[in-house]
């Protein structure tokens, strides 16, 4: 924390006749947390808020009081001080919603041979809001296959080969699955297929972030969104796709599983021989 200063005037002798006395008082940014004595009422505190006229302290039993900002109004380790307000941070690099540096004035990359292929049109959604910015960057285009049905015939027509590779986001990705047995069929060096345990990419989203505190347990030979929504009372799926994407608004609100596949999946498109 850097100290300025000013002059400070005005005391008396010991023959009560008054002198000019210059004193050093420092400028104290006044920082969140930072703890400081009104003199004047005994009042000490914690800074929890400052603007150009004034600053508001917490003492340790929660009470608040505001008090003006005036040169050598405080005490700051038992010394006068000046509280001034603390000059902005240089801000650094921005973020996209997925963590990575936010690119300026981006101008979207030629679309690269290599494809992502999603299950469905939630899942490109959940993507494009989370992981846009990036595939802008890289060139990459997401596409829905609208269910893993006929997989191998589809992967044969898009032709995988070195400069036009394949990376597949599947959901319920987990060991004897039928999901899993299409991924096996058709992996190769020019084929990824990863994704995450979910039933649906709506559950990859963290229940906090749409209002629940967990996702409803779901019969077996049930539509998944189709329950879901019956059982929070959301509507019909439409609604519930509405709740749920429109909550989304960085990758920190998913789960960490989907996150990693999707990242998996992005650096395997965009390697170049």
């Amino acid at each position: 924390m850097s100290l300025r200063s000013h002059d400070y005037r005005g005391s008396f002798g010991d023959d009560g006749v008054r002198r000019q006395v210059r004193r050093t008082v420092p400028e104290v940014p006044a920082e969140a947390g930072l703890v400081v004595e009104d003199p004047a009422s005994g009042f000490c505190g914690a800074v929890v808020k400052v603007d150009v006229r004034e600053v508001t302290l917490e003492d340790r039993h929660g009470g608040r009081r505001v008090f003006p900002l005036r040169p050598a109004a405080f005490l700051f380790e038992g010394a006068p001080a000046t509280l001034v307000v603390p000059r902005a941070a240089p801000k650094g690099p921005g973020r996209s919603a997925s963590g990575s540096v936010h690119v300026a004035n981006l101008k979207a990359r030629t679309a690269r041979a290599s494809r992502i292929w999603v299950e469905g049109i939630h899942d490109a959604a959940l993507l494009e809001t989370v992981w846009g910015h990036d595939l802008r960057v890289e060139g990459i285009v997401v596409e829905p296959m609208h269910g893993m049905d006929d997989l191998a015939a589809a992967v044969a027509d898009f032709g995988p080969a070195p400069h036009r590779r394949l990376g597949i986001l599947v959901d319920h990705l987990v060991a004897g699955s039928k999901e899993t047995r299409a991924a096996q069929a058709v992996a190769g060096p020019d084929v990824l297929v990863t994704g995450h345990p979910f039933v649906d990419v709506w559950q990859a989203v963290k229940p906090a972030v749409v209002g629940i505190r967990e996702w409803p347990v779901i019969p077996r030979g049930t539509d998944w969104k189709t329950g879901v929504c019956d059982a929070l009372r959301w509507g019909e799926p439409a609604d519930g796709a509405r709740r749920v994407l429109g909550a989304v608004r960085s990758f920190r609100d998913l789960e960490s599983d989907l996150i990693g596949a999707v990242e998996h999946l992005i650096d395997f498109v965009t390697v170049t021989d």
